[in-house]
């Protein structure tokens, strides 16, 4: 049997930066070569990022697309690497957009994958499912292809797919096994969810028996606005053992020899096969293989939910502060256990000279909160400042007759004006530290504590704040390292210190109550019903499902935020803010 040495580069292209891009492929295909690799392949949308949303829609960035991948592959070829086949994905059209008057049916913008060689396109495979669901709008951008591309590469037919080919039964991989491919290859932008790669593997084992083939599987990595993606790009042989896999969250060059059955058949030049056009190419001149042991990827065990989770936090983050060209970030330290976290989160991903916390003390905040964010500082060594709000407090009541909630709104709007102004005066990105919890019910003030650019935890149940927390704590200690995290910020009972001896308690019911109602309602669409057949208090369910609902209109306003979740608020869950349904009890 033919050994094929292939190279799958899961690394973190920029949306809209196609030179940028185009350097990262010549880059790791340098890389590649250099381990000796006869195939290399690149994520889905690799020149342009992923997604590009309405970038679709605009000519001009479609036409760089086209020009960047024709550019791409002379540019490989003037480094030295014609010789070499390189699957890259990008944006392609073969007619106007769909939105336009002149669209064609049939034709317009695909989601779309090259394979270069010598200097040139040597073919193109176009998306044939397009995922209309959660994030994706695919089917909004971008028209399915009927064809599937195989081409012959070291005596091994290949057949090119991209991500949701993967997802859905039938179509490419249907088309594959008729088609006697030995290699499937799958390029990937598929964005983070928790436990996400407990369910990809049997996927991948489902599809190679589907295909009767090997699957390659590559995957970006990186952060883009809400969506984080965390590579886990692996190899699975035709009968579903799992030959080698990536890390995650980090960009990884993985290079494994495959042992795949040698094209059986003289190539044609078209055939059909399970209702799709199956197209042929024949690549010649491919290097062989470099003599002596074989190349071995490695097998890279899963982690921890939480330390998955906080590894996607940190790269969400990351990215979204250095590719927005931010040079630092600023929050607001209570004390409390969500800023803490968010602190811990961007200490984590950017180091302590970036980041700013600023303790906001009113005549309400209790000596252990000014003492729990102080000691948080010192943990950390973050840039620690005081700026006491209550004389800007007491002007603003000198004005104006308020009381009540309008107070505590008050503090917490004259907080969100002071970072503010340091972002203004400093330029550093302000975070917002409301977790998901908080979000659901509308547990947070307008233009006050949900003021910011960005929130690390917006898609974070609050009881997994906690989880988080104290796993970040066990995992420093585990490295010899201090906690960052001080206990009494874990420890005491939330509260939002707006008035004397307030308590989140006071307001909500105690979040291992609130919680699991909450994921079934945001997460899971229970309705009232279900949820109490689920065994929930009745009384409760229907004052958290009133919270919920009735705040819709401050979710709408809140800032973007890592997603994690099946469904985080804002992509995923969409609903509109005048909305007379409810669930009735």
């Amino acid at each position: 049997m033919p050994t094929l040495r292939l190279a799958l580069s899961q690394v973190n292209p920029s949306v809209g930066d196609l030179a940028g891009n185009a350097d990262l492929v010549r880059s790791w295909t340098r890389q590649a070569a250099d381990a000796g690799a006869q195939l290399v392949l690149f994520p889905e949308m690799m020149l342009t990022g992923y997604p590009v949303e309405d970038l679709v829609f605009r000519r001009s960035f479609v036409a760089a697309s086209r020009a960047a991948v024709e550019r791409l592959a002379a540019d490989l070829a003037a480094d030295g690497l014609g010789e070499l086949p390189v699957v890259v994905g990008y944006l392609d059209a073969d007619g106007p957009p769909q939105v336009s008057g002149d669209a064609e049916p049939g034709r317009g913008a695909r989601n779309a994958a090259a394979l270069l060689h010598r200097g040139t396109v040597a073919a193109r495979y176009f998306k044939h499912h397009l995922p209309n669901y959660g994030v994706f709008d695919e089917d909004r951008y971008f028209v399915p292809g009927d064809a599937l591309t195989v081409v012959r590469i070291g005596g091994v037919d290949v057949a090119l797919t991209i991500c949701e080919d993967l997802w859905q039964a039938g179509g490419p991989f249907a088309a594959a096994r008729q088609a006697g491919v030995g290699l499937v290859v799958n390029i990937n932008g598929s964005p983070y969810e928790l436990n996400k790669d407990d369910i990809r593997l049997p996927l991948v084992r489902r599809r190679a028996a589907e295909a009767g083939a090997a699957i390659a599987y590559v995957n970006m990595t990186g952060g883009q606005d809400e969506l984080v993606f965390e590579g886990d790009s692996m190899i699975v042989s035709a009968d579903g053992e799992l030959l080698t896999r990536a890390p995650q969250f980090v960009e990884h060059l993985l290079v494994h020899d495959v042992e795949l059955p040698a094209a059986a058949t003289a190539p044609g030049t078209e055939t059909v096969a399970d209702g799709m056009r199956v197209v042929h190419h024949v690549l010649d001149g491919i290097p062989p293989a470099p003599a002596g042991p074989a190349a071995t990827g490695g097998l890279i065990e899963p982690v921890a939910d939480e330390a998955e989770v906080w590894q996607a936090l940190v790269l969400g983050l990351r990215d979204y502060v250095n590719k927005n060209r931010f040079p630092s970030v600023v929050l607001g330290l209570s004390g409390g256990i969500d800023s803490a976290v968010v602190a811990a989160l961007a200490v984590d991903a950017l180091g302590p000279d970036r980041v700013v916390g600023v303790s906001l003390p009113s005549q309400h905040s209790s000596e252990h909160s000014r003492e729990d964010a102080a000691d948080l500082a010192k943990r950390t060594g973050l840039d620690y400042r005081v700026e006491p709000i209550q004389p800007m407090v007491d002007g603003f009541l000198a004005n104006l007759s308020l009381s009540g909630v309008a107070v505590e709104n008050l503090q917490a709007r004259v907080r969100g004006v002071i970072l503010m102004a340091l972002s203004n005066q400093e330029g550093h990105l302000v975070l917002t530290t409301g977790n998901k919890s908080e979000l659901a019910v509308g547990y947070s003030t307008l233009y006050g504590d949900s003021v910011g650019g960005f929130n690390p935890v917006k898609d974070v149940w609050k009881t997994l704040i906690w989880r988080l927390a104290k796993w970040r704590n066990r995992d420093a200690a585990r490295r010899g390292e201090t906690a960052p995290i001080p206990e009494n910020s874990i420890g005491k009972p939330p509260s939002a210190e707006l008035s004397p001896g307030q308590l989140d308690s006071d307001t909500l019911p105690d979040y291992d109550v609130l919680d699991p109602i909450l994921i079934g309602y945001v997460d899971g669409d229970l309705g009232r019903d279900g949820l109490i057949e689920s065994g929930h208090d009745p009384a409760v369910v229907d004052k958290v499902l009133r919270l919920v609902d009735t705040a819709e209109y401050k979710r709408r306003q809140s800032a973007p935020g890592t997603k994690i979740s099946m469904k985080a608020f804002g992509r995923d869950r969409r609903l509109p803010i005048t909305n007379r349904w409810r669930e009735h009890g």
